[in-house]
């Protein structure tokens, strides 16, 4: 099982074997309309850009991938561990019409919902039952990675929609990677306080600092959670601003990245 990157002109975006045959991506910045420092793939509805860039944003992503913009639902990333259950009635929200619920995490098992989560150096994870057409997309920041959201959503789509751990897949996209999340302590801290001597060979300490790897921190908490499938992206967001949005190393003047997952075959009716 692996990752691969797909190219429609422009476009380019991330697919994972794992997620097949669900309509799927993890973007890249290129392939958009935006300008500037927003330039050109930016997914981000609270970055400055023009609501008409962002709307033709998803409209090429979409088309290629295979879900509407009218179709979407965003989350509101707080790096919380909250996770919430949405469906048909709430396409639109968070492009169309502004997220007010607190989620870092969405689920659903309705056709025709395109479920997005943000990312600029975080974690994105997406995840998929084919048993029982179930999905979700997770945001999975530090703090979120310690408060074990992705191991917390395989446990919501068991318990929402009768899911069992053995038959999820999941994919964990492009992120700042071990090469460059230097933190200070409170960070492997939280890891070690969370997952114990497991979180030890994600964190290598480098004189006062300490770097730290999500991807493997999440991978840990899904294989904890019975997922046998995980395919990990090996992108750095961090080492490669020219591909990929970046907060550490853009700061704020920066767009946003984008994880979609939607089920297969019925998102375009």
């Amino acid at each position: 099982m692996a990752f691969s990157l797909t190219q429609k002109g422009n476009l380019q975006y991330w697919t994972a074997d794992a997620l097949a045959p669900f309509a799927h991506a993890f973007s890249t910045r290129l392939g958009g309309v935006s300008e500037g420092y927003l330039s050109s793939l930016n997914l981000g509805v609270h970055r400055g850009d023009k609501l008409d860039n962002v709307l033709e944003n998803y409209r090429i992503l979409g088309e290629a991938v295979g879900f509407r913009p009218e179709d979407t639902v965003f989350t509101r990333q707080e790096h919380t561990d909250i996770i919430r259950r949405v469906g048909c009635t709430d396409r639109g929200t968070g492009l169309f019409r502004e997220q007010t619920d607190v989620c870092d995490a969405l689920i659903t098992n309705q056709p025709g919902v395109a479920l997005c989560a943000f990312s600029a150096d975080c974690t994105p994870i997406l995840l998929c039952d084919p048993e029982h057409r179930a999905i979700a997309a997770v945001h999975a920041g530090w703090r979120g990675t310690a408060l074990g959201i992705a191991a917390k959503t395989v446990e919501a789509m068991q318990r929402t929609y009768g899911s069992r751990a053995c038959e999820i897949r999941a994919a964990i996209g492009p992120c700042i990677s071990r090469c460059c999340f230097e933190t200070d302590r409170d960070v492997p801290d939280a890891m070690l306080a969370a997952l114990g001597p497991d979180a030890e060979p994600a964190i290598e300490r480098h004189g006062k600092k300490f770097h730290v790897d999500l991807k493997e921190l999440n991978r840990i908490w899904l294989a904890r959670a019975g997922v046998p499938v995980i395919d990990v992206c090996e992108a750095c967001t961090a080492c490669r601003p020219d591909l990929y949005w970046s907060h550490r190393v853009q700061g704020p003047q920066r767009g946003s990245l984008c994880a979609v997952i939607a089920l297969p075959g019925e998102i375009m009716q």
